[in-house]
């Protein structure tokens, strides 16, 4: 019995001693949320955010209604959202699901996927190694940047070079693919930037960073069988200030599409 006990607290003794790794912030019970202050205000990470920041003008303009939108790591941001988002949003299914284990306040069931955007592969400007499609990835000597949570970052690129690689059921594509990969960037951010630094021939991201970073980058898109999509999508805090119902509804009108498509956002 005496064995037993000292053996169960050799298991246990380890998780005990580290604090828990998470792909998302831990709440913080001493903030209150209270979103009622007359301005909109949108949390979520980067990416989706150059496009928000249009629509917002254009709402702004229309309307005359303060909208404030912060983006990029969640850590960044994490204390502020937990005490005043009028609107958090997700840029992909996994990602606003994490987002809720953190901000209590909202819920899942009045999660809105709004557009979606196709997986594509950001490469050097002038595409040098003249890179096609994804059998193009598979050569010796390509350099592929991927985006990857690695189970402590909240990223809409988790596993999505996996879906993008698996998608016909060839083991042997996905060794080959992962062969080449010389930097799993956690988060989109940190991944353009390895992108750059290394002098990566290839990126899988989403098609708003090349649009956004146009110096840097030009987009080839994946053939269709091979296409993987994701959402984005928002949800509104249940004491959010009336206004916000209001951008969230121009941002799923028709001008709203508009310029959303403009960085490579449909419906």
């Amino acid at each position: 019995m005496k064995f037993a006990i000292l053996v169960l607290l050799a298991l246990l003794l380890p998780w005990a001693l580290c604090p828990p790794v998470t792909a998302h912030e831990i709440p913080d019970p001493s903030i209150i949320h209270d979103a009622k202050d007359g301005v909109v205000r949108l949390y979520g990470a980067g990416g989706p955010d150059t496009a928000f920041r249009k629509v917002a003008e254009a709402f702004q303009k229309k309307t005359g209604i303060q909208v404030v939108i912060t983006s990029g790591p969640e850590s960044t941001w994490t204390g502020k959202a937990q005490a005043n988002a009028d609107i958090l949003w997700g840029t992909a299914e996994q990602d606003i699901t994490a987002f809720l284990e953190t901000y209590k306040d909202f819920s899942s069931s009045e999660v809105m996927p709004i557009y979606m955007r196709p997986a594509i592969i950001a490469v050097q400007k002038g595409n040098p190694k003249g890179i096609r499609g994804f059998d193009d990835l598979l050569k010796d000597g390509i350099k592929i940047v991927v985006t990857e949570g690695a189970g402590v970052a909240n990223t809409s690129g988790t596993g999505v070079w996996e879906d993008v690689a698996g998608r016909l059921g060839r083991l042997d594509d996905v060794k080959r693919f992962r062969k080449n990969i010389v930097a799993f960037g956690k988060g989109s951010g940190a991944a353009y930037k390895a992108f750059v630094a290394t002098h990566a021939d290839a990126w899988i991201t989403w098609p708003d960073w090349p649009i956004t970073h146009s110096d840097q980058a030009d987009m080839v898109p994946f053939s269709r069988e091979r296409t993987i999509w994701r959402d984005v999508n928002v949800v509104l805090a249940p004491d959010a200030d009336p206004d916000a119902r209001k951008f969230i509804d121009f941002l799923s009108s028709e001008e709203g599409a508009t310029i959303m498509k403009t960085e490579g956002w449909v419906r």
